[in-house]
């Protein structure tokens, strides 16, 4: 019993210290693709301020990593958008 005990503590401390992937500081669902692809889109529309951003999130409201992608253009254009903050590749 002891030792379900402990293999169930060190489990709940590894799952425990896993942090989701980070573009710019917002949180990825999955793997920061959806932030990479809005960050493209602002860049290649040479988009300038957080109000064009914002007509994202009014015309498709589930695009919400793509709208903070856009963000992360907006507040860091020469961050680029291959990496995560941690610097794991973007596919």
């Amino acid at each position: 019993m002891k030792s379900i005990l402990l293999a169930g503590a060190m489990t709940l401390a590894i799952v425990g210290n896993v942090q989701a992937a980070t573009f710019s500081g917002y949180e990825c669902t999955m793997d920061c693709s959806g932030h990479k692809a809005g960050y493209e889109w602002a860049k290649t529309k040479d988009i300038l301020s957080e109000t064009e951003c914002e007509a994202i999130v009014r015309r498709a409201p589930n695009r919400t990593s793509f709208y903070e992608g856009c963000l992360a253009y907006v507040e860091d254009p020469f961050r680029g958008a291959d990496e995560d903050d941690d610097g794991n590749d973007i596919e």
